[in-house]
């Protein structure tokens, strides 16, 4: 099964910067394709692989920050190819 997740990591402290900046390049380093933006990240691919990798990285990610959220969103589909139509 395909999913699609989006992902903001907010750090609820100073220099957060570094923690963002080193989770997303985990992510970058999966085989999955991932896409960013100013406001979130994307990872696309198959269910138990995008799983598998955001276990580790969102652990990884809440170990270098002292506060902070995640927030996620999952739609069950491949959405890397969406172009909007109007």
């Amino acid at each position: 099964m395909k999913i699609s997740v989006e992902l903001t990591l907010t750090p609820l402290h100073d220099d957060y910067e570094p923690a963002i900046i080193h989770f997303i390049k985990q992510l970058r380093a999966s085989n999955l394709k991932v896409l960013e933006n100013p406001l979130s990240t994307q990872v696309y691919g198959d269910y138990d692989e995008v799983m598998k990798l955001l276990t580790t990285e969102i652990k990884d990610a809440f170990e270098l920050i002292e506060n902070g959220l995640l927030h996620m969103k999952i739609v069950k589909s491949d959405r890397y190819n969406y172009e909007p139509h109007f």
